[in-house]
């Protein structure tokens, strides 16, 4: 483990994915994909451990189903030896600009961009020959040399297996890219899945949950589902392995004529089985949005669980300051508050843990902490937060933490952008 790691990043040493970190553990090759990564506040890689399964065509519907919601989406195709996503979206004839160290992604709509290897192959026909360090490579590159600017979600679509692809993108992204695994309902495919929820367990990154395609069969002149596959594999895989069951998603002709012609499905008809079934899948992954407390109203005092008529503040400090960088702080000012008064009636300067990945958030709501005043958070830590039932508070200036906590009481706390938005 190295000396350095970020309390809000999900990663150590080189691959600390703070925005902004000046520390001597981040090498300065890496400092461009962070502030890459910097920029997309979610990620989800799309992986199987069986070929076949439609993968590519749900990881399209997706992204598209999210840009469709309203978000800034990224869809990113790393499936080197078949890159299908821009068939799936008819940009199979369009080339990307590449200018100086930097290359411009394939506008499918205002709210959704591509890049895949696929637009740079001289011929449709040509075999890719490469060995796993140059895919790695590429995936890198992919991701901090594109132009991807602000992204609500970097939807990933990997190759099958637990191989170079997968590895890697989850590895490039950080520990808190979602994995969302596609399974069919057959035996042969489950037991293929199987090892892929095992291998994002065994790499760290969390599993928002497990699809099931092909369930059921759209039939076309009546509408009805009939099973012609077994059913439930993928909900009882997902029970088995304690992960979210995302949901089901039909055999449906239109799915297949939709892929070959270029359109995804769920931009045209939402109200047949199959749209339906995407719409309630992407919901857990627009639920993610909600655990940025960024996006959330400044609470007031008075409406924070205070106990006894006391309420407890933190701001991370460093240099006698509000630390712009809520993983970088030296110690914390812990500042209790009666709410009746809005007055300070006592501060504590403690020296937190070591900044190790999810630390921080466990050991403030340990210190009875009902209000976090911060630079910037990334939004794991944010997450963790949330479920710690802690408030946050980003953007705040960098001045005293007496200067910062009074101004919040006094209802005239001005506040910027997330320092460290990732």
């Amino acid at each position: 483990m190295s000396d350095h790691a970020c309390g809000s990043c999900s990663s150590s040493g080189s691959g600390c994915s703070s925005s902004g970190c000046s520390s001597e553990g981040c090498k300065p090759e890496d400092m461009k994909l962070q502030k890459a990564l910097s920029r997309i506040k979610h990620k989800i890689v799309v992986i199987s451990g069986k070929g076949g399964v439609g993968k590519s065509t749900v990881a399209t519907n997706i992204a598209v189903a999210l840009s469709l919601a309203g978000k800034q989406v990224g869809l990113l195709d790393v499936d080197v030896h078949g890159p299908s996503v821009p068939r799936l979206l008819s940009l199979q004839d369009q080339k990307p600009h590449i200018g100086h160290e930097v290359i411009e992604p394939i506008s499918w709509s205002s709210n959704l961009w591509v890049m895949s290897l696929g637009f740079m192959l001289p011929s449709k026909d040509d075999p890719v020959i490469w060995r796993g360090p140059v895919k790695i490579g590429l995936i890198k590159q992919f991701v901090q040399d594109v132009a991807w600017n602000d992204l609500d979600f970097l939807v990933v679509d990997c190759p099958p297996g637990t191989g170079d692809e997968p590895l890697s993108a989850l590895q490039t992204l950080g520990q808190d890219a979602h994995a969302v695994i596609v399974t069919t309902p057959q035996g042969v495919a489950i037991d293929d899945v199987r090892r892929s929820v095992n291998f994002c367990k065994q790499v760290g990154n969390p599993v928002l949950g497990i699809i099931e395609n092909m369930s059921g069969f759209v039939c076309p002149d009546c509408g009805n589902v009939h099973d012609i596959f077994n059913s439930g594999g993928g909900e009882e895989l997902a029970k088995e392995t304690g992960v979210k069951f995302l949901g089901r998603i039909p055999l449906d002709p239109e799915v297949g004529r939709s892929g070959d012609e270029g359109y995804p499905i769920i931009r045209t008809d939402h109200e047949s089985p199959t749209g339906k079934a995407l719409n309630t899948i992407i919901k857990p992954m627009l639920n993610l949005t909600e655990t940025l407390q960024e996006n959330n109203e400044m609470p007031k005092p008075e409406e924070l669980q205070a106990k006894n008529g006391m309420i407890r503040i933190a701001v991370p400090v460093a240099a006698g300051k509000l630390c712009m960088h809520f993983g970088h702080c030296e110690q914390f000012a812990l500042m209790d508050v009666d709410v009746a008064t809005k007055g300070i009636v006592a501060t504590n300067m403690e020296t937190p843990p070591p900044h190790e990945p999810g630390v921080l958030p466990k050991w403030i709501a340990d210190q009875g902490v009902q209000l976090v005043l911060a630079g910037g958070m990334g939004s794991r830590a944010q997450s963790l937060f949330t479920d710690a039932g802690v408030k946050v508070i980003v953007g705040s200036p960098a001045e005293a933490p007496e200067n910062v906590v009074s101004s919040y009481l006094a209802g005239t706390l001005q506040t910027g952008s997330n320092t460290c938005d990732h």
